[in-house]
C-alpha cells in the first residue's frame, strides 16, 4: 500500500476536526414540542441528526475524472450499499459507508489511439465483498431565501477507507485463475470522492441519487499490474435515506437558518412597532398624571397631591403625609456579648452532626436536633452566625461553588424557620477553594465537604 496516499487521507480527515469540535461544543437545549417549530441557534437537540440509508446501482472499473483501468472495455455490474450518517451542522455530516458487488472488463475493444491491446489476459472479474469508508458530507445548497425549508439539495463527499476484493483473470487461451492468494481478499486503501442530489419526500424519508469515484492505493483491482496509474472504480446509485428521531422533530440537514432568522427578526420588528404606537397614544395623558403626582413645591419629598402640611421649611424631616416628625431622644445602649465554652460546644456539635444527601443541599433528619440547639442559642443571646459552605474537588468548579452555597443557604433556611432572625445569619459558599485536608484520599475529601459555623 502506498503510504503517501494514506497520509493524504489522514490529513483530509484531520482538517475537519475543528468543525467537529465547534459542533460538539454548542450548548444543548430543550427539545421542541410536536406543535412548535425548532428555534434558531439552539443546538442540535431540536432536530433529527441520525439517519440510515440503503441503495443499489451500478459498479464500474472506471472513474469520470480518471479514465478506465488496464482493460479496454469496462462493463457495468450490480452494486449495493448502506450507510449510517450523523448530521453535525446544517451543512456538514459524517457518514460511514458500506459498498459491495463486483467489477468486470475485457480487451474486446481497441485503445483510444486505435492500437490493438497487447495483454496476456482476455478479461477479468473482481468480486467486491465489501468496502468501508468514513466520509465528510457537505450540503452545498442549504440556504434558500424563498422557502423556509428546501426540498432538494446538492451535496459532495470525501473521505477514506478500505476495500476488500478478489480478482479472477481469464487468459487469452480461455483458462482462468484467482489472482489473490488462497482466495483471500486483497485489502487496499481507497479515497472516495462523490456528489449527489437528495430529495425530501417526507420528514422521515429522502430520495438519494449519487455517484462516487473510489481511487485505489494499488494497481491490482483487475489483477494486472500495468502502470503507471493506479486502479479506480465508481459507483452510481439510487436509494432511500431514513431519518431517525422523535415524531415532530425536523431533519437538521433540511433546516434553513437564514430564512428562519429573517422571519424571526421581522416578527420582532412588527411587535416592537405596535408597542411603540400604543405607548405614543398614552404619552400625553401619562405626562399629565405624572406631573400631578410628582410635583413637590416645598421640597420635603412628599408630592403636593399627598402633602397635608404644605410649606414645610427646608431640610425638615417629615412623615408620609408631609408633616414634621417629632425629634426622638435615643439612648444608645451597648450590649456585650459573651460567648462561653458551652456555646462553642453547641456549635461544634452541630458541625460534627451536620450531613446532607449525596450531591444535594437537603439536610439529613438526624442533624436537626443539633441545629435546633444552635437556633435556641442564637435567639437566646441574639448572636450573629456566619455559615461557610465548602466541597471537595470532585466535579466542576462551577457546580461545587453552587453546591457549597446551596448547602449554606439550606442551613440558614432551617434556622430561620426555627425563629432565628434572618439578618443575623450570613450564608456564603467557597466551593473547593479552601480545603482543610488532601483531596487525594477519601478521608480527606470527606473532611473538605463541610459547612463551618462562626458565631460572633
Amino acid at each position: 500500500m502506498n503510504k503517501s496516499i494514506f497520509w493524504r487521507a489522514a490529513c483530509l480527515l484531520l482538517a475537519t476536526a475543528p468543525m467537529l469540535s465547534q459542533a460538539q461544543d454548542q450548548p444543548s437545549t430543550t427539545s421542541a414540542t410536536s406543535t412548535s417549530s425548532a428555534k434558531l441557534f439552539r443546538g442540535t437537540s431540536d432536530y433529527k441528526t441520525w439517519s440510515i440509508g440503503i441503495n443499489g446501482g451500478i459498479l464500474a472499473p472506471v472513474a469520470a475524472t480518471g479514465g478506465s483501468n488496464d482493460f479496454t472495455k469496462w462493463k457495468g455490474s450490480a452494486g449495493y450499499g448502506a450507510y449510517v450518517k450523523y448530521q453535525i451542522l446544517h451543512f456538514m455530516a459524517l457518514r460511514a459507508d458500506y459498498v459491495g458487488g463486483k467489477l468486470q472488463a475485457d480487451n474486446s475493444k481497441n485503445w483510444g489511439n486505435g492500437k490493438v491491446p497487447v495483454s496476456p489476459y482476455k478479461s477479468y472479474e473482481t468480486k467486491l465483498p465489501w468496502s468501508a469508508s468514513l466520509n465528510a458530507v457537505f450540503n452545498i445548497t442549504t440556504v434558500n431565501w424563498l422557502f423556509r425549508e428546501n426540498f432538494v439539495q446538492l451535496y459532495a463527499s470525501v473521505g477514506g477507507g478500505i476495500a476488500g476484493y478478489k480478482p479472477t483473470l481469464e487468459e487469452n487461451d480461455g483458462s482462468k485463475f484467482d489472482y489473490s492468494k488462497d482466495n483471500k481478499a486483497i485489502k487496499e486503501l481507497i479515497i472516495p470522492v462523490g456528489a449527489g442530489l437528495k430529495f425530501r419526500l417526507s420528514e422521515f424519508v429522502n430520495l438519494d441519487l449519487g455517484y462516487t469515484m473510489n481511487f485505489l492505493d494499488g494497481d491490482n483491482l483487475d489483477g494486472y499490474h500495468h502502470g503507471p496509474n493506479k486502479d479506480k472504480y465508481s459507483y452510481g446509485y439510487a436509494g432511500l435515506e431514513f431519518a431517525l428521531g422523535k415524531k415532530g422533530k425536523k431533519q437538521l440537514q433540511w433546516h434553513n437558518p437564514a430564512k428562519e432568522m429573517y422571519d424571526e427578526l421581522e416578527a420582532q420588528k412588527t411587535t416592537l412597532a405596535a408597542s411603540l404606537d400604543a405607548a405614543n397614544q398614552n404619552n400625553a395623558r401619562l405626562a399629565a398624571d405624572v406631573d400631578k403626582l410628582t410635583k413637590d413645591s416645598d421640597g420635603d419629598g412628599v408630592s403636593d397631591f399627598f402633602d397635608k402640611c404644605p410649606g414645610t421649611p427646608a431640610n425638615t424631616k417629615v412623615d408620609g403625609s408631609g408633616c414634621p416628625l417629632p425629634v426622638p431622644v435615643i439612648e444608645k445602649k451597648e450590649e456585650k456579648v459573651v460567648i462561653t465554652e458551652e456555646d462553642t460546644r453547641i456549635v461544634k456539635e452541630a458541625i460534627q452532626n451536620l450531613e446532607f444527601d449525596f450531591a444535594k443541599a437537603s439536610i439529613k433528619p438526624h442533624s436537626f436536633p443539633a441545629l435546633d440547639r444552635v437556633a435556641d442559642l442564637l435567639k437566646r443571646k441574639n448572636l450573629n452566625l456566619k455559615l461557610s459552605g465548602h466541597t471537595d474537588n470532585v466535579g466542576s468548579k462551577t457546580r461545587n461553588l453552587a453546591l457549597s452555597r446551596e448547602r449554606a443557604e439550606s442551613v440558614k433556611t432551617y434556622l430561620v424557620e426555627k425563629g432565628v432572625n434572618a439578618s443575623k445569619i450570613e450564608a456564603v459558599g467557597y466551593g473547593m477553594t479552601q480545603p482543610i485536608a488532601s483531596n487525594k484520599t477519601a478521608a480527606g475529601r470527606q473532611k473538605n465537604r463541610r459547612v463551618e459555623f462562626t458565631i460572633f
